[in-house]
């Protein structure tokens, strides 16, 4: 299996269009995990539109949408779908109400986890019952080091985690973590990791070609 994972997205509707078009999904052996953050940006409803289209196609098994810390807040009533400071939603954004909330918080493999921000790693092999709903969406500061799984996580952009302003790649720690969050609104891109499980091989994929991620 070829799994995909791209995160933050945050309406850049013509970046995540970019980053599709390098995903090819028309095969059976890939899936695509979207580890949250759709919305509050240029175009949060073209988003959405293409995240649930993207999932009625290739059906919720292939294409998996996690939940990120903004669609939580749209959740709890505390934002809006376009507005992060504006709690109002329309009568007409019910249906994307109705898909927000559905949203998971996690999704795992026998070797990776993804999820939007983090889990709560001293809980080892209990994480997915010692993991308060808060961490998955909004663990901070990003946590690096060795844990038995491999972790690929959104929320914190990769120049903040990597030091370098100009950073806006996938990120590996060198250990367990894989950070994908590129800040597309400095980027201006949305950074793809590709994961063989067959081999358990890592990959950047971009416009000229995958790059193996050294481990």
């Amino acid at each position: 299996m070829k799994i995909y994972a791209i995160s933050d997205i945050h309406g850049h509707i013509e970046e995540l269009d970019k980053a599709l078009s390098l995903i090819n999904l028309d095969q059976d052996d890939t899936m695509l995990v979207l580890l949250g953050d759709y919305i509050h940006g240029h175009d949060s409803y073209a988003v959405l539109d293409r995240v649930i289209a993207l999932e009625k196609k290739y059906g919720p098994d292939r294409v998996i949408a996690l939940m990120g810390n903004h669609e939580a807040a749209v959740d709890e009533g505390r934002s809006s779908i376009d507005e992060a400071d504006d709690v109002k939603c329309d009568a007409d954004d019910a249906p994307y109400l109705k898909w927000i909330h559905t949203l998971r918080k996690y999704y795992r493999t026998d070797r990776q986890i993804f999820v939007h921000a983090g889990i709560e790693e001293e809980a080892e092999d209990l994480w997915e019952y010692g993991t308060p709903d808060y961490e998955f969406f909004e663990k901070y500061p990003p946590q690096t080091g060795h844990f038995y799984m491999d972790i690929i996580a959104g929320h914190t952009g990769t120049a903040a985690i990597s030091g370098d302003p100009d950073f806006h790649n996938v990120f590996f720690d060198g250990e367990s973590h894989y950070y994908i969050d590129g800040s597309v609104w400095m980027g201006g891109r949305i950074p793809i990791l590709l994961i063989d499980t067959d081999t358990q091989e890592y990959f950047e994929v971009t416009s000229e070609g995958n790059k193996r991620i050294k481990g």
